[in-house]
């Protein structure tokens, strides 16, 4: 039966859920993935190798020095962004070949993807990244040795960087970059070549720089993880499903669904979680038949009382109570049924009164415990009369220490720790 109710309690809640707005989903959204920084100032610095075009007779070293680089990026996310970049390279002879001097200036625009968030290098590192770039711009060139000769070309560069943080505001870069040039009439030695018209130059730039992280946010979008509206709402929509399942009582019942929410551990409930009392004297029935058969003594007169009287007679016997935790004057959220019993009896029975009497452990000053016995006595009294019962009918007794139980025992004491009702 519990199941089944468990089972009716969930499709309930999935379909409540699923009718919420969204606004709670966009303020969801916004806690989660924080504010980022998105541009960012590189500068670079390192080698270069051009390959062709060079005229007959022309080298250059294997690693020939040296290419400058200056970058501005702005991140639209965390994962593509937009980059315009400056760029600075020297061209001069190399082993057994003929001398010459030259500069080649570009400017670009690139895209810019961040490969490490795409690949998620997150789940095992937040201290590298990986970028790849790509775009087309314009290059210059000039032969400043000998003979003035000069030279415009249109470009298309791609390239991977990789980035090691070093901290919220700064990353050491490595960069390795191709550019292919097109309409290219001049060798990068400064001397006329036969070209094609396509992309026909080559030129290999490795740089080593830093990157410089600006705006007030902790961090930079390279370095922040964010995740998927729906991922969250879907996330979002989960918790609150548990939470709508939590069940209090644990009598497979959903609280949102509970009428009672503090119903007997173990007895049997219908679909809206109450008690089942088939012959209506406010016990439930397996607990009544269980108090009948263990703490009433079959030779006892009370056995054959009618049932209001056996009622009267387990409160008045301590089988009824609300406990507390250590030093509080507050019942404990599993154990207001005590209360709610006593308030069904008097509501049942106008003409009835009780004393409420309130227990304290040996822990302590016995002036404060009997302070607080008192105080737990009188939140008792509180509770039953906003539930509409007379003051007049209740009485607040305060027992202080019970010295029942070893002083020492966490468990013992905890069954002291009470108020107890007698009915008169």
């Amino acid at each position: 039966m519990k199941k089944v109710i468990l089972t009716l309690a969930l499709a309930t809640a999935f379909a409540t859920v699923s009718a919420q707005t969204t606004s709670a989903e966009k303020e969801s959204v916004k806690n989660i993935n924080p504010e980022f920084n998105q541009w960012s100032v590189e500068l670079a610095g390192g080698f270069n190798k051009p390959m062709r075009p060079l005229s007959a007779g022309a080298r250059t070293a294997v690693v020939s020095p040296y290419v400058a680089d200056l970058g501005v990026r702005y991140m639209f996310n965390n994962k593509f962004g937009i980059k315009a970049d400056f760029g600075y390279n020297s061209f001069t002879e190399g082993d057994d070949s003929q001398s010459f001097d030259t500069k080649y200036y570009r400017a670009d625009l690139q895209a810019v993807a961040n490969l490490g968030r795409i690949m998620n290098f997150e789940t095992w590192t937040n201290t590298l990244g990986l970028l790849g770039h790509a775009g087309f711009g314009l290059g210059f060139s000039e032969k400043t040795d000998g003979a003035y000769a000069k030279d415009r070309m249109g470009n298309f560069m791609a390239g991977v960087t990789g980035q090691i943080k070093l901290s919220n505001r700064i990353a050491l870069t490595g960069d390795f970059t191709t550019i292919l040039n097109a309409k290219q009439d001049l060798g990068f030695d400064g001397v006329s070549v036969p070209t094609k018209r396509g992309f026909g130059g080559v030129l290999f730039n490795g740089t080593v720089g830093l990157t410089v992280y600006l705006g007030k946010n902790e961090k930079h979008a390279d370095w922040v993880t964010l995740v998927d509206k729906d991922v969250i709402v879907l996330k979002d929509r989960v918790d609150t499903l548990e939470t709508m399942l939590i069940d209090t009582d644990q009598d497979g019942v959903a609280d949102y669904l509970d009428l009672e929410k503090n119903t007997v551990s173990g007895v049997m409930v219908d679909s809206k979680g109450r008690a089942i009392d088939l012959n209506t004297n406010n016990v439930p029935d397996e607990l009544e038949k269980y108090l009948t058969a263990n703490y009433v003594n079959k030779n006892d007169k009370s056995a054959s009382l009618p049932n209001n009287e056996l009622i009267k007679n387990l409160i008045n016997g301590g089988y009824v109570a609300t406990y507390f935790d250590f030093d509080k004057s507050t019942p404990s959220n599993v154990s207001t049924t005590g209360i709610d019993f006593v308030l069904t009896y008097l509501r049942n029975n106008p003409t009835a009164t009780v004393d409420i009497i309130g227990h304290a452990d040996e822990l302590g000053r016995s002036e404060y415990n009997d302070k607080l016995s008192n105080t737990r006595a009188a939140n008792v009294k509180n509770i039953l009369v906003n539930a509409n019962i007379d003051a007049s009918r209740l009485n607040i007794i305060a027992a202080g220490e019970d010295t029942s139980v070893e002083k020492d025992s966490e468990g013992a004491r905890k069954l002291v720790r009470k108020v107890t009702f007698r009915i008169k």
